[in-house]
């Protein structure tokens, strides 16, 4: 039976690290998140302190059941467009007031789910903001809303009480690459770019942007790839199988890896994959991501699916 990464404590405040790796040393220890079943929230969903964030893209969903006790917040309101370039992050202060106005604490843990195999896209990138302002314990709901539905757990429809909570005591600090910081990286062996789109999109076959395809030599992931069918809904593979996945195509965890998709939240999911469940060291997202390289007509592009197999090897 899979094994889903078990809390041994409610207010463990880390997760799993790796040690120095062979490549370079690895970035500062950041708390780790962790992954919660439905089982486990269905045991203390209601323990005071406990801070559930429903990050559905459809509020009308939300309004018609959730997880007892979520607050709401669209994914949508985590972006905009900056300096024209649409879908960016925004700047540390809009979060911290954000989270603020949710009622996250970060002396109590943070439990954040969206609607499941889908949307998964849209906890892991919260994740990794809250993570960004070094919250401590942050837990991702395996499945989302989806399986606990499904497995006819409770339901509320009231909205809860929330009072503002302080601000975050720290920086936002997210782990993130920048374009000059790709446009380095292009050729590196012990960089590798992990475009986590769909493969058409990676191919070049399909996409909105102006152009199509992906930054050259990036190997392709697809996101949904890292989940598996496990009885009601779809939850992460065991760490096992996603290692052997990755290290399959040159993923490895002795090299720099930039993830990239199209506006950082298919990233935030390879990212969760990697940093959180694997204990990769050095993992960062390209935030302006795919959106931001193919309006840019100076920068190259790659089209087909051939550089997708794997990463050349690190010399």
């Amino acid at each position: 039976m899979r094994r889903v990464a078990a809390l041994s404590a409610w207010a463990c405040a880390l997760g799993c690290a790796a040690g120095p790796p062979p490549g370079g040393p690895a970035a500062p220890l950041r708390p780790a998140p962790a992954l919660v079943s439905t089982e486990e929230l269905a045991a203390r969903v209601r323990e005071d302190g406990l801070r559930i964030i429903d990050v559905r893209t459809d509020p009308f969903a939300y309004l018609r059941g959730h997880v007892p006790g979520a607050v709401y917040l669209n994914p949508e309101t985590l972006r905009a467009a900056d300096g024209g370039t649409p879908l960016q992050l925004l700047p540390g202060f809009w979060y911290a007031s954000l989270f603020s106005r949710l009622g996250v604490r970060w002396d109590r843990p943070v439990v954040v789910y969206s609607a499941g195999e889908s949307h998964n896209i849209d906890a892991t990138f919260l994740v990794w903001l809250l993570v960004g302002y070094g919250h401590p314990r942050v837990y991702l709901l395996d499945g989302g809303y989806a399986k606990w539905e499904l497995e006819q757990r409770p339901v509320a429809r009231r909205y809860p009480r929330v009072a503002p909570a302080p601000l975050p005591p720290g920086k936002f600090e997210p782990e993130r690459a920048t374009l000059a910081e790709v446009r380095r990286a292009l050729g590196r062996r012990d960089v590798v770019l992990v475009d986590a789109r769909p493969p058409e999109q990676y191919a070049g076959e399909a996409g909105a942007q102006m152009r199509r395809g992906h930054i050259p030599g990036a190997v392709n992931h697809y996101w949904q790839d890292d989940l598996t069918r496990e009885g009601f809904g779809y939850v992460w593979k065991d760490p096992a199988a996603l290692r052997a996945a990755y290290e399959a195509q040159g993923i490895t965890p002795d090299r720099d890896i930039i993830a990239y998709c199209n506006s950082s939240t298919e990233a935030s999911h390879v990212f969760f994959a990697l940093r959180y469940l694997l204990g990769y060291p050095r993992v960062r997202i390209y935030t302006g991501s795919w959106t931001e390289w193919a309006e840019r007509e100076d920068l190259p592009v790659e089209t087909g699916a051939a550089a997708g197999r794997a990463a050349r090897p690190a010399q």
